[in-house]
């Protein structure tokens, strides 16, 4: 079984970054950073009879589980231009976007062998897409730079903050749904019967990710697979 987990953690990063005057952004920082984390694994073991309360739930026809999280925090900077007393324009100068992928493989004590590479399975296949998730993060925060707001209100710093929360929280959307590993995860059980036939795991999760561009599909259209 498969838990995957994408999440968008929003920062207020704007402290300090945005201002009301025209100041120049110093040409040494970089307008976007993607800071891509090492991947962290664990695996734990759990009495089936009494599962641990931090353990995600379990369907009633698995045994172990494989849970991935993907998390994505961004910080906006940016500049507002106040137009007038009630009205201004901020302008994204500045884009951090924090990339952190965690990996928890959850077993029995005394599960088979075949099952736990089921799950290894799984962990691969998140271990695939992280390869590339700055990359995603990258294009995506890109399209947010210089990017303009119009603001108003009687109070045009509260207004600006919240604008560049915003389009933080809109880019971490964008990365979790660009992102996306559900469908070949999903794809992986269906060819492995979640780890009940003899198919070879490293074969199925190739399988997985050379089908994901029809695997939505296909497992749209046989829902029960």
């Amino acid at each position: 079984m498969m838990l995957c987990v994408l999440l968008g953690v929003l920062i207020a990063g704007w402290l300090g970054w945005r201002e009301l005057s025209s100041r120049t952004q110093s040409k040494e920082t970089p307008a976007v950073t993607i800071d891509k984390q090492p991947a962290v694994f664990a695996n734990r073991t759990f009495d089936p009879a009494n599962p641990p309360g931090d353990m995600p739930p379990l369907t009633a026809a698995e045994e172990a589980e494989c849970d991935s999280n993907f998390l994505s925090n961004a910080s906006v900077g940016g500049r507002t231009r106040q137009t007038d007393a009630t009205h201004g324009v901020v302008t994204i100068t500045q884009i951090k976007v924090t990339l952190q992928l965690n990996v928890t493989i959850w077993a029995p004590a005394n599960e088979s062998q075949q099952v736990l590479e089921h799950e290894e399975g799984h962990r691969q296949i998140s271990e695939y897409y992280y390869q590339t998730a700055d990359k995603v993060a990258g294009e995506i925060a890109t399209t947010y730079m210089d990017k303009q707001i119009e603001i108003s209100g009687t109070d045009l710093n509260a207004e600006s903050s919240q604008a560049l929360q915003q389009a933080a929280k809109e880019i971490t959307d964008e990365y979790d749904k660009e992102l996306n590993p559900g469908p070949t995860q999903l794809y992986y059980d269906a060819v492995t019967d979640h780890g009940r036939n003899q198919v070879v795991v490293k074969d199925a999760v190739a399988a997985a990710i050379k089908n994901l561009p029809t695997a939505a599909t296909q497992l749209a259209t046989n829902p029960g697979n």
